[in-house]
């Protein structure tokens, strides 16, 4: 079992960057996938990214090249490095960590991307 919480969202212009963090209450090194999804006011949750133990990772279409997950194995944080925001972007986003083929999440850090 594992708690998750979210910090680093916020109100960002277009074309500006946010980091987003995951703080896990134990160590993540044995978490096979640990990821982040978002969800927008009346859309589906969707894929953002995910990483493995191993750091291989996985990127939803819309934010490939922009965006950047890692994790930190030997504490208990997963990052997720936003560039090139754009509005679309706005959404609540979760940090997701599979484990024993159970699904964690968090409760949510809201991202707004607005001029």
């Amino acid at each position: 079992q594992v708690q998750l919480v979210e910090s680093g969202g916020g109100l960002v212009q277009p074309g500006g960057s946010l980091r987003l963090s995951c703080a896990a209450s134990r160590s993540i090194f044995s978490i096979s996938h640990m990821g982040w999804y978002r969800q927008a006011p009346g859309k589906q949750r969707e894929l953002v990214a995910t990483i493995t133990s191993v750091g291989r990772t996985n990127y939803g279409d819309s934010v490939k090249g922009r965006f950047a997950i890692s994790r930190d194995n030997a504490g208990h944080t997963v990052y997720l490095q936003m560039n090139g925001l754009k509005p679309e972007d706005t959404a609540l986003y979760y940090c997701n960590a599979a484990v024993n083929s159970m699904d964690y999440w968090g409760q949510g850090t809201q991202v707004t991307v607005s001029s």
